[in-house]
């Protein structure tokens, strides 16, 4: 089958999980380290009953497949054979859905994953996957793989009965979950990770607060107005590193306001929408400004004022153009940075307009826009994901939604919503 040199350019390596955990180059991968080839390769992870299935494919740098010659790296090296720098380019395309059965393979797949050391060379690759993570029945957050439109469930939050049944907000920074709610005498934050894969209590802020506006730019994340616990509508906001786990005071807006959005753009931080009070609604927009750590406000940003009853408003940026869906009339608009204006787009694949805008999603995932919403049908209940990538234009004033994914038998209402791009 092998000579100890020679490999064929497509190789398909089984190990049976009842065997010996060593893994060898013939076991797992080849490479080429000769200079006149470069790795081009397909991963594919598929794990059975009793088996891990490990497909890999490497062409050369005129776009052919490699004539088969391999030279052995140090015995000691991550996987034995392979240089490890080599060895983590190749795990680098394992589909995030398959980290768990890879991490099963042996101690030091395991031991690579949990301390990140995978994920940073994925970062450094390019490579990013766009997860959605969402909650839409009792049983907790689950997580939708689109490229294997698969649907996997979180470990439920270890948290008390309060925060479990408590509003709640979300929000995806890095390859961390923020889980924002409240427990019976303060507010909380859960934080999931998406490299442990598992649950645990974050840092809370400077000033805890609710009903804020978010977003997050890579490994940092803004929060601004909100709620305290005793109703106070807040003008201040806060900075959250990843990296860290810290809160760090920002200068305050211009105007408090609660129930409001916020989102990143040309790597500002805006906040639009929201109550100034319990009567007073908002179409001032602000701009924050990360290098001179200045706020701007722009007037009638956002001249779709909130009623009260209605959800903040819902906004998605995709290629740093700004997308809203207007409620009453459940269309999409775009937003004109030059003019400051709006221009409607088309029509929604869901209606908004049945609930206020709550109970649905909007988000950007690379570069689509999505919807998340829900569906009654003949069948039963569910959730639909739908995606539009504006790079394919209005057609005849139509926008061509496409079917990403659908989760059955959950009901019809999204209660929290978070795309990771990681």
């Amino acid at each position: 089958m092998f000579d100890g040199n020679h490999f064929p350019a497509h190789y398909t390596a089984t190990r049976f999980l009842s065997s010996d955990p060593s893994l060898t180059l013939q076991d797992l991968f080849f490479n080429i380290t000769n200079k006149s080839f470069v790795l081009d390769y397909f991963l594919g992870v598929e794990e059975g009953e009793d088996k891990v299935t490990i497909t890999l494919s490497i062409m050369n740098s005129e776009g052919g497949v490699n004539d088969g010659r391999c030279r052995f790296g140090s015995s000691d090296s991550l996987l034995p054979g392979l240089i490890d720098d080599v060895a983590l380019n190749c795990l680098a395309r394992v589909n995030r859905s398959d980290f768990a059965s890879l991490s099963s393979i042996n101690t030091r797949f395991n031991k690579l994953i949990k301390s990140g050391g995978l994920n940073r060379c994925r970062k450094q690759l390019g490579i990013v996957e766009h997860w959605v993570y969402m909650v839409c029945d009792p049983r907790g957050w689950e997580a939708f793989d689109p490229v294997r439109n698969r649907w996997m469930t979180l470990p439920k939050i270890p948290c008390d009965e309060c925060f479990n049944h408590a509003d709640k907000e979300s929000l995806a920074v890095d390859c961390e979950l923020l889980v924002f709610g409240r427990e019976l005498l303060e507010f909380a934050i859960w934080k999931y990770s998406l490299i442990l894969r598992s649950w645990v209590k974050c840092q809370g802020m400077n000033r805890p607060r609710c009903l804020f506006g978010s977003s997050s730019l890579g490994s940092i994340a803004i929060v601004a107005g909100g709620s305290d616990k005793i109703g106070n509508v807040l003008q201040s906001a806060e900075l959250y590193d990843s990296s860290s786990g810290t809160w760090e005071m920002l200068p305050g807006m211009h105007t408090p306001r609660r129930l409001c959005t916020g989102f990143f753009m040309d790597d500002k931080f805006y906040v639009i929408g929201g109550m100034l009070n319990a009567t007073v609604p908002l179409t001032c927009g602000e701009e924050f400004n990360l290098q001179t750590r200045k706020w701007r406000i722009i007037e009638d940003m956002y001249p779709l004022a909130n009623r009260a009853a209605q959800a903040p408003p819902l906004v998605a940026v995709v290629n740093n153009q700004l997308y809203a869906i207007e409620h009453l009339t459940n269309m999409v608009k775009k937003y004109d940075k030059v003019k400051n204006t709006w221009d409607v787009l088309g029509r929604l694949p869901v209606r908004a307009d049945l609930a206020n805008g709550w109970g649905l999603a909007f988000k950007a995932s690379g570069e689509e826009l999505l919807v998340v919403g829900g569906q009654r049908s003949p069948e039963g209940e569910g959730i639909v994901l739908n995606s539009w990538c504006p790079k394919s234009g209005v057609k005849n004033g139509t926008l061509d939604w496409k079917i990403l994914g659908v989760k059955e038998h959950v009901g019809v209402f999204v209660y929290n919503c978070a795309v990771m791009g990681c």
